[in-house]
C-alpha cells in the first residue's frame, strides 16, 4: 500500500461508497426505497447536463458571432 493512499487527504467518493455497500441486510422496503432515491439523483444530474449543456450551447453562439 502507497503511503499517499493510507493517508489520503481526498474523501472518497460517495458513489463508490454506495456501489460498496452490502445489500444483504436491507428489506425489500429498504431497497425500494434506494431504488428511487437513485432515480431522484439520476434525474438531478441529468437536468443539470441539460442545463450545462443550454448555457454552453448559448456561449458558443455569442463567441461565434
Amino acid at each position: 500500500m502507497d503511503e499517499d493512499d493510507f493517508f489520503s487527504s481526498k474523501p472518497q467518493d460517495p458513489l463508490t461508497l454506495v456501489s460498496k455497500q452490502d445489500l444483504g441486510p436491507l428489506s425489500q422496503d429498504e431497497l425500494a426505497e434506494r431504488i428511487e432515491m437513485l432515480k431522484a439523483e439520476i434525474a438531478r444530474v441529468e437536468a443539470h447536463m441539460q442545463a450545462v449543456s443550454a448555457h454552453r450551447s448559448e456561449a458558443d453562439k455569442l463567441f461565434k458571432q
